[in-house]
């Protein structure tokens, strides 16, 4: 299906270039399209935002294939680049044949506008699927790490203190205790990092909407869920937050193989989260046997990561997000999590390919 012709073509250079290819492109495969605008916020040049979901096959299918993209709003153009890649190629047509597939592009539209990983409110989507109405998770490491982690003051010689802290923790507790304490999600300071949130965002919340309308009748459903940043460049890790003995886990590897690692074990680049998509949707849909996967496809090494989500978050909190610092803070993130090159969509669109391949196949089956 034309795995390597033309792969740089389906990724794009911003959110309102992705979201006029994906539209061209669920119209001409025929999709039916929906827009959900969000109505809280605008992008950088004042234009709206939205969560666009198209939809192929049998309404009535017993299984389905859903794919979302910028959960992590940067990390959106990996994923859009799936998704246009699916209508353009006729791939996500030639499913349709046997499967409902449902395709919601820019989860978190206001991230993909305005380069960020959060959501309008600081809100990481992928820690906000908690229940709000009981005591939150506590993350000892992040809470007494905080300042350190995110520094109000940011610029050469800013942050010398704030990063021998993390080293000390480094050294006391090891570079995997740092990684969980600042990523695995935190719902006391609203303007740090991984931050969880108060309350259900507007994405999620539409999310949800969108998910219980698409498959009241499905019986089988895969998630794929794609973010970049973890691993070696090009690589991908297929994440799932299941323990080895439960019935989704053993799924995903009867279909994908050694690719599928799992948080629950430790054995997965990412630390162990709270309030993921993966855990929030099986009871959005209790009626169906749901099979939940993070694609992640690595950019940079963690510092640089890391490096560019305190700018970012320094320029949103204590700064202008559109003064002179932005740029330069614009184009780190960017480069952070979008590896802006032809061997890398390329990479990223063959893989994916495969991965979907099998997940049809399984579902069939």
């Amino acid at each position: 299906m034309g795995r390597l012709m033309g792969a740089s073509d389906y990724f794009s250079r911003d959110y309102s270039d992705a979201r006029a290819k994906f539209h061209d492109a669920a119209s001409a495969a025929g999709a039916s399209l929906t827009a959900h605008l969000n109505p809280h916020v605008k992008g950088p040049g004042g234009e709206d935002l939205a969560m666009d979901v198209a939809v192929l096959g049998d309404p009535n299918a017993a299984s389905a294939l859903l794919v979302t993209s910028a959960t992590h709003g940067v990390e959106g153009f990996a994923g859009s680049g799936v998704q246009i890649a699916m209508l353009k190629t006729g791939l996500a047509k030639a499913a349709a044949e046997n499967l409902k597939v449902v395709l919601i592009h820019a989860l978190n539209p206001y991230g993909f506008a305005w380069l960020r990983r959060v959501n309008e409110d600081n809100v990481d989507l992928n820690r906000n699927a908690v229940d709000h109405g009981a005591p939150h998770p506590v993350n000892a490491g992040y809470r007494e790490l905080a300042s350190a982690i995110a520094p109000r003051e940011w610029g050469k010689g800013k942050t010398a203190a704030p990063n021998a802290v993390l080293r000390q923790y480094v050294q006391d507790n090891g570079a995997f205790a740092l990684q969980e304490a600042i990523s695995a999600g935190q719902y006391e300071f609203p303007d740090g990092l991984y931050f969880g949130g108060q309350f259900e965002t507007w994405s999620l919340g539409t999310f949800g909407h969108v998910v219980r309308r698409a498959f009241p009748r499905t019986r089988n459903l895969v998630l794929l869920d794609v973010h970049t940043g973890l691993g070696a460049r090009g690589a991908l890790e297929m994440i799932s937050e299941w323990a080895p003995e439960s019935p989704a886990y053993r799924r995903a590897r009867d279909w994908w193989g050694e690719r599928v690692k799992t948080t629950a074990t430790g054995e997965s680049l990412s630390a162990h989260l709270s309030g993921t998509l993966d855990t929030f949707i099986p009871g959005l849909l209790p009626h169906a046997e749901v099979t939940p996967i993070a694609l992640e496809y690595g950019t940079h090494p963690t510092e640089v990561i890391f490096h560019a989500l305190r700018a970012d978050n320094w320029l949103h909190q204590h700064a202008d997000p559109q003064g002179p610092e932005a740029p330069a803070i614009k184009a780190e993130i960017r480069d952070a999590f979008y590896a802006d090159a032809d061997d890398w969509k390329t990479l990223v669109w063959q893989q994916a390919e495969d991965v979907i391949e099998a997940t049809v196949k399984g579902l069939k089956a």
